[in-house]
């Protein structure tokens, strides 16, 4: 039973200051939780995916929009279901889908802020929508029918500007996500690191002594080798994966650590040129490695004036 509740069976019934201290307790650990890098990770890929679904509609629709002009365009008057005119409709097609598979390239580029190495990428781009945009409008700018460049020259050039913006805005988004791991672990290194996955924890701490109690009973029995066939699979299964986790990572970049290193120069681009820990857990492991750094003098120095103090004591 907490202090609020005492105060309240002691009293019958909560006051307002016990209320506003329940709310108050309530609002710090909800604002502990917003503010944890993970739940930042998860709530910004739901925007992402929202983004890019958004995009992907509007871009798909543009397209589908430009295909009869671009038929009509390629056509030329060609009699209906004629070889020409059956042709005619593979023209938009083959410009939209090579447009498309750059543009979802792109979205994966953007979204882990790989930089662009050629310039073939925004070429491809630009002629491609150069040449939707030419056929398109090539009738209406015949024929200087104003309302008709303007009727279809909305679609590309939405589309146009969608491609353009749309790895811009996943970008900052991934920028979103790391900003807020280093924003945690300068303020609190230890809590960034936590993880959120309780369960998962409580089976971490649990299975040292649940490794240990077949070790005991097999003691009383006549044969030792029992104890030591369940946990070859175990060393097996750890070989497979191979799988380093944080605290792996942490000792590692501990073990290539100079000693003259300052706090200041650990950073996420260190953690990662060190250990070649991912983006995203960089700043975990810098901030991990910088509280050692801040922790591991103070001990050494305890130590160190230990015999000094016995000197002392001993005089």
């Amino acid at each position: 039973m907490t202090t609020t509740e005492m105060v309240a069976a002691g009293n019958g019934k909560a006051t307002g200051v016990d209320k506003l201290r329940a709310s108050a307790v309530e609002a710090s650990q909800v604002r502990a939780l917003s503010t944890h890098p993970d739940v930042v990770a998860l709530r910004v890929e739901s925007v992402r995916t929202q983004v890019d679904v958004l995009m992907w509609v509007g871009i798909v629709l543009g397209l589908a929009f430009t295909m009869v002009n671009v038929q009509d365009f390629a056509a030329r008057n060609a009699a209906a279901w004629s070889l020409p005119w059956v042709a005619a409709w593979l023209l938009d097609p083959m410009v939209s889908l090579v447009l498309i598979a750059v543009l979802r390239a792109e979205q994966i580029t953007a979204r882990y802020q790989v930089p662009k190495i050629s310039w073939w990428i925004d070429g491809t781009k630009l002629f491609a929508f150069a040449a939707t945009f030419a056929m398109n409008t090539w009738q209406s700018w015949a024929h200087l029918d104003a309302a008709g460049i303007v009727l279809h020259s909305v679609p590309p050039v939405l589309v146009f500007c969608a491609a353009e913006t749309a790895p811009v805005l996943r970008d900052r988004l991934t920028e979103a996500v790391l900003g807020a791991e280093r924003a945690a672990a300068l303020a609190d290194p230890q809590k960034a690191a936590e993880r959120l996955d309780g369960p998962a924890e409580t089976t971490a701490t649990e299975s040292p002594e649940d490794a240990g109690k077949p070790d005991e009973q097999p003691g009383a029995a006549e044969n030792g080798s029992d104890r030591k066939e369940p946990r070859k699979p175990r060393k097996k299964a750890a070989e497979k994966t191979g799988r380093k986790l944080l605290a792996d990572y942490v000792t590692d970049a501990l073990a290539a650590l100079e000693p003259a290193t300052a706090a200041d120069e650990i950073t996420p681009a260190w953690a990662r040129h060190t250990t070649g820990c991912s983006t995203g857990l960089s700043a975990k492991v810098a901030a991990a490695v910088r509280h050692e750094l801040t922790t591991t003098p103070q001990t050494s120095t305890n130590d160190t004036d230990a015999p000094g103090e016995t000197a002392a004591l001993a005089a």
